[in-house]
């Protein structure tokens, strides 16, 4: 949860200057975004080839236990379609595009920001934050109620880094592979989704 009041808090910074009018003109029509992503997917790229141990866990994993992070993706794009009926003036594609970020919002406001604006990143950006906050404060909960997997399927694509440890108190060690096989293949759709919808 710290990381993710870091992240806001930068955010909030950056709205500041832009009002402010601190930032130089030519950073802002340089390809500054651009580059960041081009940076931030190398550096998703190094921590999983670095890691290993990721890759041969899986293999332990329940073959059933498998359609997770299938069923977590298409959960999350029925519920982003239902969504975007009730909010008549949001496209269909704007609010599958935020929802494929699956609580992963470095990567996918970055993404939405480039191909749909400031204004559709932006609210990208909350809701995948909004998402890992949720995951976080009601993980308990949602094991109690829903199953120890509920958790799992909530976080997304934070179930292999940020969410795991609330993961694996509630819904117990038994969980952490399917926590990272999941957090791992929900992570690795992001970029392929979000651009995908973006470019409809």
């Amino acid at each position: 949860m710290k990381g993710s009041l870091i992240i806001v808090g930068f955010f909030v910074l950056g709205i500041i200057a832009g009002l402010c009018d601190v930032v130089p003109a030519c950073f802002l029509d340089s390809d500054v975004s651009y580059i960041a992503l081009c940076c931030l997917m190398y550096c998703v790229g190094v921590s999983i080839g670095c890691d290993t141990s990721i890759l041969k866990s899986f293999k332990e994993v329940n073959p059933r236990l498998m359609m997770l992070p299938v069923m977590t993706i298409l959960g999350t794009l029925a519920g982003c379609a239902a969504v975007s009926l009730v909010l008549g003036h949001r496209q269909l594609t704007d609010c599958l595009a935020i929802g494929s970020g699956f609580g992963y919002y470095s990567l996918s406001s970055i993404f939405i920001t480039e191909y749909r604006g400031a204004e559709l990143g932006t609210i990208a950006l909350l809701a995948n934050i909004s998402r890992e906050i949720l995951t976080l404060l009601a993980a308990p909960l949602l094991a109690r109620y829903f199953g120890k997997l509920a958790p799992i399927s909530v976080g997304g694509a934070t179930t292999m880094d940020t969410t795991l440890p609330i993961i694996t108190r509630v819904s117990g060690e038994n969980f952490i592979i399917v926590s990272i096989f999941h957090g791992f293949c929900v992570d690795f759709s992001v970029p392929f989704l979000v651009t995908f919808f973006c470019s409809l």
